[in-house]
């Protein structure tokens, strides 16, 4: 009897240097998000811009993710400041350079439902820059079918990493501001 495999699968490799490569074997990941990172608080700064923990920790999550080939082709944000520094610090680091822009649906408060109507089109992989309420929310729709039962629980500044296959959407991986930390040797 063959073994069969699923056509999602990734292997972790040692990389010379140190640190580990996550590789595709068949596919890539269909869709990873991110929460926005600490921003100022509003009473210093109404736009509520990256504080400069929070710019670090993204830089720190960027530089690690640049280095697993995500493959991501567009970052899309909320328009919020916040969420906008985060998407452009990202795609910042990403090669080749993804597009970035804003998508209608990813507000902190708005229906998870109008996110998973825009990432609908299959073939590019994408990056999603939000909020809470919002990404929980998202995630806990598209993997069981209920926005209001958690799946994940979202730090700021962290990457999730979603598959789809033909069971439907998966959570692959979370990759924290203390794990990027941990495997470049930061604290």
């Amino acid at each position: 009897m063959r073994e069969e495999r699923h056509p999602r699968t990734t292997r972790a490799e040692p990389r010379a240097g140190g640190g580990t490569r996550i590789e595709a074997e068949e596919a890539a990941v269909d869709l990873y998000l991110m929460q926005h990172g600490e921003a100022r608080p509003e009473h210093e700064d109404p736009e509520r811009p990256l504080s400069q923990r929070g710019r670090q920790e993204v830089e720190r999550v960027a530089t690690v993710a640049s280095g697993l080939g995500l493959g991501i082709a567009s970052v899309h944000h909320s328009g919020k400041l916040r969420a906008r520094q985060t998407g452009e610090i990202v795609a910042s680091r990403l090669a080749p350079s993804p597009a970035l822009g804003v998508l209608a649906g990813l507000g902190p408060n708005d229906d998870p439902q109008l996110a998973a109507a825009a990432i609908e089109p299959a073939g590019v992989t994408r990056l999603l820059v939000g909020h809470l309420p919002h990404l929980s929310r998202l995630v806990s729709l598209l993997v069981v079918g209920d926005a209001g039962q958690a799946v994940v629980a979202f730090r700021m500044g962290a990457l999730v990493a979603l598959s789809r296959g033909v069971e439907g959407w998966r959570l692959r991986w979370v990759l924290t501001p203390e794990l990027a930390a941990a495997s470049t040797g930061q604290r």
